[in-house]
């Protein structure tokens, strides 16, 4: 097979030759060669909006309309391109899928690759990586809920590069829709003409026709040509257990046929091509790569013999948030260290290294796009792996700056400096902050400025977006730069809990700002526990220490001596609870006598206690540290 596709009716007569199953309404042919498609009747495009505005649903629909999967019997297909359960049961796309179909217009069949993204700002590089290989996209808005803050983000991404942007006004057949009133946030927001706007109910159906037809019209065909070098672009990887690791490919220039000899401008590695693909497919090459890091994402690959210039390609991930996995049972890190491997080569934005706790064993250390991302990635290895792990409270890379010049970033609280007489080399230390935008109704602006300045938000600025002659559906959008590590907790949960739910939030990086940082160290009995140490700012430390302190003083389990939980920075005592110890009845055997005998029994115990306590280790569970850390 050479295009891209999932859950299509497409199957193989014999090599090179592809059999598509047209709708019943379709006049077209019932068999076509991949070879016939060439690149004027070729559309390459994604599906972009903000979280639950409907791309799936659309997706759906056109998946229908073009007769490439069947409308069930009783009731519509739901999200059939969202494979992953975490997917199905929390309601979002995290991972771009994609799609082909064959659609008759104006004639003449064209082949159509759709991208269906996610519309969360955590996954924000799944997006930019999918527009990269198309020349169009579907702007969705929803009709009730208007212009959103990540609708804004991805249109400037399309726009950077180059694409046709269709706008199009999803749900009009809700209640609540507005589309008059939406339809000029859209003009105003993204300069468009309001004609373009097509106003559809992904849902019902209506109006999708419209939008096949915009696609055949509006988004240009690929620029190739078929007497060139072969040029191909990889923006995304797989991996079957059968075949390696698989490459997704946007062919720009050239032919690509069976037995080819490739390589890779970035890895210089030289495979051999297992299928064809014409100028201007959308498609996946099988190489027999064994190695995820063989398929380079952002890579550009040519025939041996016939090198071009690498492809400008997209901005690369960067890990925004890490955080520390470990197994429950420690004897289950090697089956965990697979299953993270072989999760990552569905998911290149993680990165991965080893590390080892003296309270949690041997784990890794993982890098996430977000805290979204985490979950997402936590829930994956659960539900597909059967992992019971524990993961840690997550963190953001800071970077040190020392007297000699020297920069060094790190992301795990425990090498972090504790600023006393060892470490006074490192003159600075920074922190990562964000670009913020915030979408929010007039009525809630006072309490979205009041969380922004609790979360030491700096550069604070607003204007409001256009809207009806109605004041009160007045939306203003809010711009700060907020420290990263003030988001990746529970700012999102604040953010829509102070609005009622109709703020609505995205960022990008914004690089790094000096920051009055410390190393919060929690002692049980005088001994440090590292796989709980936190960096915190100065003015927050002393709520933090308190907050955790108490957390810790419910979790833990009591023991045969009283045990002081310390919050502590450097030398200082932030915050302290004594867990009680267990007290056997030892005097319950006694019967009569002087009370002194019953003292004696006491002071005997008090004694032991002592020397139990000096000689003694805290019994801390991992179940402790999984209850403390879900929190």
């Amino acid at each position: 097979m050479n295009i891209l596709w999932r859950n299509t009716c497409l199957r193989v007569l014999r090599p090179n030759v592809r059999v598509f199953s047209f709708s019943a309404c379709s006049n077209a042919p019932r068999s076509l060669r991949m070879e016939e498609f060439t690149p004027d009747v070729i559309r390459n495009f994604s599906i972009i909006a903000h979280i639950d505005h409907g791309k799936s649903t659309l997706a759906d629909r056109l998946l229908e309309l073009t007769g490439t999967i069947k409308k069930k019997e009783s009731g519509k297909n739901e999200q059939v391109l969202d494979k992953l359960k975490v997917e199905r049961e929390r309601g979002i796309t995290g991972k771009a899928q994609t799609a082909s179909m064959v659609h008759v217009a104006n004639g003449k069949p064209h082949l159509l690759n759709l991208i269906d993204t996610p519309g969360h700002v955590d996954f924000a590089w799944e997006v930019s990586r999918s527009l990269a290989a198309c020349q169009g996209a579907l702007l969705l808005v929803d009709a009730s809920q208007g212009v959103q803050a990540q609708s804004i983000s991805v249109f400037h991404v399309a726009q950077e590069r180059g694409l046709t942007i269709i706008p199009v006004l999803n749900k009009i057949d809700l209640p609540a829709a507005q589309p008059e009133l939406i339809a000029s946030q859209m003009t105003a927001t993204f300069g468009i003409n309001p004609e373009d706007i097509l106003a559809i109910s992904a849902k019902t159906g209506k109006g999708v026709e419209a939008v096949l037809q915009a696609i055949i019209d509006r988004i240009p065909a690929p620029q190739c040509k078929d007497d060139a070098p072969v040029k191909a672009f990889l923006f995304d990887s797989l991996y079957d257990r059968y075949r390696g690791v698989i490459s997704l490919v946007n062919i720009q220039d050239g032919i690509l046929r069976k037995g080819d000899k490739i390589a890779s401008c970035h890895t210089r590695k030289k495979e051999e091509a297992t299928d064809i693909l014409c100028p201007g497919q959308v498609g996946y090459i099988a190489c027999n790569m064994k190695e995820s890091s063989e398929a380079h994402i952002g890579d550009t690959l040519h025939r041996v013999g016939e090198p071009v210039p690498p492809m400008p390609g997209f901005k690369p991930s960067k890990a925004m948030v890490y955080a520390g996995i470990f197994p429950i049972d420690t004897s289950d890190f090697p089956k965990l260290e697979e299953s993270i491997k072989r999760l990552t080569l569905t998911d290149r934005s993680v990165t991965v290294t080893r590390e080892s706790s003296s309270a949690l064993g041997q784990g890794c250390r993982l890098g996430f796009l977000g805290t979204l991302h985490m979950d997402v990635f936590r829930q994956r290895l659960e539900d597909e792996y059967d992992a019971n792990i524990i993961i840690t409270a997550p963190t953001v890379p800071y970077k040190l700056v020392y007297k000699d010049g020297k920069e060094k970033f790190i992301s795990n609280p425990t090498d972090f400096p504790d600023f006393n007489e060892s470490s006074i080399r490192v003159t600075e230390v920074q922190e990562p902050v964000v670009k913020a935008s915030i979408i929010v109704p007039e009525e809630y602006f006072g309490d979205m400025m009041e969380l922004c300045y609790s979360r030491r938000a700096e550069e604070l600025d607003h204007r409001y977006l256009s809207s009806g002659p109605d004041a009160s559906s007045s939306r203003i959008i809010l711009t700060c730069v907020i420290p990263l590590s003030e988001i990746v907790t529970d700012f999102f949960d604040q953010l829509k809990g102070r609005s009622s739910g109709f703020a609505s939030f995205d960022y990008e990086d914004a690089g790094y700002q000096k920051s009055d940082l410390r190393k919060m160290v929690f002692l049980l009995n005088g001994k440090p526990v590292d796989a709980l140490a936190l960096i915190v700012h100065r003015s927050a430390q002393d709520t933090v220490g308190k907050s955790w302190v108490k957390k810790l003083h419910k979790v833990i389990p009591r023991q045969l001596f009283e045990v002081p939980i310390q919050a502590v920075i450097g030398k200082q005592v932030i915050s302290r609870e004594t867990l009680p110890a267990n007290r056997a009845d030892v005097t319950a055997g006694l019967y009569g006598g002087h009370y002194e005998r019953k003292l004696k029994h006491l002071n005997n115990q008090k004694e032991g206690k002592k020397r139990l306590k000096r000689i003694g280790t805290v019994d801390l569970p991992q179940e402790a540290f999984f209850d403390i850390l879900k929190r």
